[in-house]
């Protein structure tokens, strides 16, 4: 099975479509974010797929945006993000259709365990906003992710800005477990969804250096969808097996398989495609 996994730029998978190199008889190419393959949720669907319709399921993960942007070039049929607000503009645009919900989880803050009783009882805003006072080191994706965005949404509700020029806000650039990694080198904290934050707490055994010290706020849940990237405007995307996969991932069966998925016990997902809203 091809994929590129986090680290490897996306190019390199435009590039290897657009030079015809044959990945297999049936195949369907998805650009999605960075937790949905960390997390190793994909590498359980993906068999799960081939083996009920024999189509392989070939993906690119990168951030939410970079994932919209290779459906806007043409270069996937299909992806699977978590950014509603710029999800809903992109269909807006005629850039995807069939937006489908699949599943969610949350986002958390992370980091040593001696921030922990500093946020005690705090919403995520007040939580941002003793930050900036006291100036502790903040790790950002800065990648245009999911993640990115609902950080940036947090800050601009806490303080009105963005700190982006501010000496203790550090920008990754990266994926989330590099960013997590960057965070605990330095220190500091970061935002990260639930389920990545499992993942990492699975390769430190259960026993992470950074550990959740502020969660459930009502403001941090954090939604998946699938969309097909529209035939009317890529005549060449393959919108037959788009629709059959999300028909397929929104499955009593599959929803039933996202929801069972667990590392040291704990559900990274839960499903929502015949609940939201």
């Amino acid at each position: 099975m091809f994929s590129v996994k986090n680290g490897l730029k996306s190019g390199l998978f435009v590039a290897i479509l657009a030079a015809g190199v044959s990945l297999g008889a049936a195949e369907l190419r998805m650009a999605t974010t960075t937790s949905t393959d960390n997390t190793g949720l994909l590498d359980v669907l993906a068999p799960a797929y081939k083996k009920d319709t024999g189509v392989d399921l070939k993906w690119v993960a990168v951030g939410t945006g970079n994932a919209l942007k290779l459906g806007e070039n043409c270069d996937v049929d299909v992806v699977f993000v978590h950014a509603p607000k710029v999800e809903l503009e992109y269909v807006e645009k005629g850039f995807g259709i069939d937006r489908t919900p699949v599943m969610y989880n949350d986002f958390v803050i992370i980091g040593n365990p001696s921030f922990k009783q500093k946020f005690t009882g705090m919403s995520v805003a007040e939580a941002f906003k003793l930050i900036e006072k006291e100036q502790v080191k903040f790790v950002s994706r800065g990648d245009k992710s999911g993640t990115h965005s609902k950080e940036r949404e947090v800050w601009k509700e806490a303080l009105g800005k963005i700190p982006e020029k501010e000496s203790w806000y550090i920008e990754a650039g990266q994926g989330m477990l590099a960013t997590i990694n960057i965070a605990e080198e330095q220190k500091g904290l970061t935002l990260t969804d639930r389920g990545t934050f499992i993942k990492y707490e699975s390769n430190h055994k259960g026993k992470p250096p950074m550990v959740i010290v502020l969660e459930g706020d009502d403001t941090l849940k954090n939604f998946y969808s699938i969309m097909a990237v529209n035939p009317k405007r890529c005549e060449k995307a393959d919108y037959k097996g788009a629709k059959q996969f999300i028909d397929w991932i929104v499955s009593e069966k599959v929803q039933a398989e996202i929801a069972n998925f667990k590392l040291l016990d704990k559900q990274l997902f839960t499903p929502d495609a015949k609940t939201r809203k």
